[in-house]
């Protein structure tokens, strides 16, 4: 499985992936069924999750809703600590995450819309650089594990706040060395086996560093970074198999 799963996230095209990630996790959460872990998003309980990645590790995918780290701590996250589901919103998805996207689009207070370039699962084809909404029309912007693909970051994290409406806000997450404290991009790298070399993964151009909310706040965002994460114990952070460096980038239009 592990080796399956390392050759589909690096030759598989990510709109095949999808396709075939929602024929597939049905009768694969079968076979993981279990009480060692549980995902907060579908609810269901594994006696361990899916590897992930391309190096393919270990017990981080949920085999019924495919959450990774990322979204299980979200999900937490959007439920404890913001408005998406207690009041009256309309939300922009932009590159949409499928354990996320039925869940929005379910519940009543939400006018849900997804946007992407590429994805097969967005209501609106559109360059995040250069979206197609009028300005200040959205209560919340979420678009996690995107701006490391594009080129021009700040002009994407100025198209955002453009269409957010004064007061909302937008959670902008992304991959983050913490080990570095500035982020490291050379475009003069663009194949896709030196980007995987220098930044990670074939698609990525960057690897953010420390300064990633320095980056936030000069596109026009106020910034709070919210260690959620130390919200919980050691217990709860493997029982869900959360990120334990994890930081929310809470990005707001004042």
């Amino acid at each position: 499985m592990k080796k399956l799963i390392q050759f589909a996230v690096r030759k598989i095209p990510r709109p095949l992936l999808i396709k075939l990630s929602l024929l597939l996790r049905k009768p694969v959460s079968l076979f993981y069924k279990g009480t060692n872990h549980k995902c907060p998003v579908c609810e269901k309980e594994f006696r361990k999750f899916l590897p992930y990645g391309n190096k393919g590790s270990e017990n981080r995918l949920c085999p019924n809703c495919l959450t990774l780290e990322r979204h299980r701590l979200l999900w937490l996250y959007f439920n404890n600590k913001t408005n998406i589901f207690t009041s009256d919103i309309k939300m922009l998805h932009i590159a949409p995450e499928q354990p996320f996207i039925n869940r929005f689009r379910n519940s009543k207070n939400i006018n849900y819309l997804t946007a992407d370039l590429v994805s097969p699962l967005a209501d609106v084809k559109t360059d995040i650089r250069n979206m197609v909404f009028e300005n200040d029309i959205f209560d919340v912007v979420i678009c996690n594990h995107v701006l490391e693909h594009i080129d021009d970051d700040n002009k994407a994290m100025k198209e955002i706040l453009r269409v957010l409406k004064n007061g909302g806000y937008a959670i902008l997450q992304v991959p983050i060395d913490y080990s570095i404290n500035r982020t490291y991009e050379d475009f003069t790298i663009s194949s896709p086996k030196e980007r995987e070399i220098h930044f990670g993964q074939y698609d990525h151009v960057r690897v953010y560093g420390k300064d990633y909310s320095e980056r936030l706040r000069n596109a026009g965002f106020d910034v709070l970074e919210d260690k959620y994460i130390e919200s919980f114990s050691s217990q709860e952070i493997e029982k869900y198999r959360l990120d334990k460096n994890e930081i929310i980038y809470l990005c707001k239009k004042s």
